[in-house]
């Protein structure tokens, strides 16, 4: 007892805790504490290899929809558990990237397209006036999903929703773009008799008549290229002779490519750059769009 109070004075601890710590050693020959036994895990290897076979299988399945699953086999645990499971097996739940449903003889033709201008210089780019149309929500909703998938994975198809053209609050708006920055931002009521958001070939054609040779003045000079995608409204008759006579040269667009413009990452900072403003109706919704458009700089895009 005498040897615990000099160690326990010198250590500046209880006698007590010196006692305990010398009978612990006396009886387990160790000094360090003991292992405890670890919680036993819920779920086996064969459940944690059916629980990743699932979401592999079926990637937009949910948290709840696995749980069931394993319940029928007689696997009880919690969707912590499950969760925990599939990020050990670095697989973790994210937003579905939206994606156009391309077809095979226009997947075939936007390669052909990638190869043809992969090379192509600086000034080839420089010469181009990107247009597009895109439609401004008043009120966000995104309508997006969560889909289970592994980094680097978001465009798998199997990851991917499909988008098809053309699904009060909301505007749609013309838009064009160069190399030197943003040009006009058109909304297609201002523009329509009726004050519709409806475009056809006519009122495409006014706008075009209206604001390809401004914008192309302005952003590029005398000589330029006029980028535009297939939308029926652009290829029909009346369109294709207005172009003829406007003498443009019209850049050769591969249908369902709307990822190939440089416009559509310019309309998604646009739409990033709306999420903080709360404008109360379209005309104000208009305001803000085009402040914001007009402040998109060229490092952005």
């Amino acid at each position: 007892l005498d040897h615990c109070i000099e160690i326990a004075r010198t250590l500046g601890v209880a006698k007590t805790t010196v006692w305990n710590i010398l009978k612990k050693k006396e009886r387990t020959g160790e000094l360090s504490n003991t292992k405890r036994p670890r919680r036993p895990r819920k779920t086996t290897v064969v459940d944690d290899r059916r629980i990743l076979s699932l979401v592999k299988k079926t990637p937009f399945t949910t948290v709840g929809q696995i749980k069931n699953t394993l319940q029928e086999v007689g696997v009880c645990v919690s969707k912590s558990t499950i969760k925990r499971r599939l990020h050990q097996s670095e697989v973790r739940g994210f937003t579905t990237r939206c994606k156009p449903l391309v077809s095979l003889k226009n997947r075939k033709a936007r390669l052909e397209f990638a190869k043809q201008h992969l090379t192509k210089p600086s000034q080839f780019w420089n010469k181009i006036l990107w247009t597009d149309e895109t439609k401004i929500n008043l009120y966000q909703s995104d309508g997006k999903r969560r889909v289970w998938r592994r980094k680097g994975t978001a465009h798998d198809p199997k990851h991917t929703t499909s988008s098809v053209k053309q699904g009060g609050g909301s505007v749609m708006a013309w838009a064009c773009m160069a190399a030197n920055g943003t040009g006009s931002l058109v909304f297609i009521d201002d523009v329509t008799a009726d004050k519709s958001s409806r475009m056809n070939s006519e009122v495409f054609r006014a706008i075009l008549s209206a604001h390809i040779q401004p914008n192309a003045a302005e952003l590029i000079g005398r000589r330029f290229t006029v980028q535009m995608d297939n939308d029926p409204k652009h290829t029909e008759k009346a369109t294709k002779e207005f172009l003829k006579g406007q003498r443009w040269n019209v850049m050769q667009w591969p249908s369902q490519s709307p990822d190939l413009n440089p416009i559509e990452h310019a309309s998604h900072l646009l739409k990033t750059k709306l999420k903080g403003k709360c404008p109360k109706n379209k005309q104000e919704l208009k305001t803000v769009a085009v402040e914001a458009w007009q402040s998109i700089t060229r490092v952005e895009t």
